[in-house]
């Protein structure tokens, strides 16, 4: 099949391409300097010309500070943009598989959130993103939401740098002792493995919502300790204060998702997020 990946410079969209190419599809990656998603004529123009029957959007203004002190460019992209997506995929008669985020989420709840849960966002980048979802519910007639939460990849994230993993393993090196908060729980995805399950959604006609994590869940603390364990590094592991590492923006402290849908449908799950981390280590 013909699939349109835009964001395919990223840290997820990167293995999506790889993903896709591996399952015999052929390949149109996109990147901002060949569409931008919040113009609809841009949008329109270049999807036409390549008539993709799979289109999916891993692109996003996802720096939370960034969005906050610009919330309208956050909505043009993140909201706008995913309007225009929807609009094209139905004039192209095409599927969307959309990226979105655990950050739609108050953190309020301390179990783990079924897609059914009514979304809260505390921040600008979660209500735009959610947004997005709105736009694409109620416009797209194939379409897959599918929420992902802490995910870490190979390739670097452009807007962030490093990400957790390869941070934590840059401070294990050089230092005697890291310090790390405990007070947030997540549930750590490589992208790899979401790229991955989304082949499964473009082979079938099961539409909707989904939430995409890897099983299980733990603190960034706790992450950080089995990332120094399978990769063998020694130095002392402490429990940061919240205060030691403050945020000018307010983030869900839990953020668990539960993959109701992929088991509700019978769809292959996710790995566990020890599982995930060990492979992704064992690739470097």
């Amino acid at each position: 099949m013909k699939v349109a990946i835009i964001g395919a410079n990223g840290q997820l969209g990167q293995d999506m391409v790889t993903a896709f190419k591996k399952n015999g599809d052929e390949i149109f990656s996109l990147n901002h300097d060949k569409i931008s998603i919040e113009n609809l004529d841009s949008v329109s123009s270049v999807l036409c010309e390549i008539k993709p029957q799979i289109l999916v959007n891993t692109a996003a203004m996802h720096h939370v500070e960034n969005c906050e002190a610009d919330p309208e460019k956050a909505f043009r992209i993140n909201g706008i943009g995913s309007r225009n997506l929807a609009l094209a995929a139905n004039d192209l008669e095409a599927t969307l598989i959309h990226i979105s985020t655990d950050y739609v989420f108050s953190g309020s709840k301390k179990s783990p959130y079924l897609e059914e849960d009514l979304p809260a966002p505390l921040n600008v980048y979660g209500n735009t993103k959610l947004s997005g979802e709105y736009f694409i519910s109620a416009i797209a007639n194939k379409f897959y939401i599918l929420r992902v939460s802490g995910i870490y990849g190979h390739a670097p994230c452009r807007a962030k740098g490093l990400n957790f993993v390869e941070l934590m393993l840059k401070l294990g090196k050089e230092r005697d002792e890291v310090r790390v908060v405990d007070d947030e729980e997540v549930s750590p995805t490589s992208t790899e493995d979401i790229a991955a399950k989304t082949i499964q959604f473009s082979t079938l006609e099961q539409y909707g919502l989904y939430h995409l994590t890897a099983e299980g869940s733990c603190t960034w603390n706790q992450f950080a300790r089995e990332i120094f364990n399978l990769a063998g590094i020694i130095t002392k592991l402490e429990i940061a204060d919240p205060s030691e590492f403050p945020t000018k923006v307010p983030r869900p402290k839990y953020s668990v998702l539960e993959n109701a849908g992929l088991k509700k449908n019978r769809l292959k799950n996710m790995l566990h997020w020890k599982e995930g981390l060990k492979i992704y280590l064992l690739k470097k």
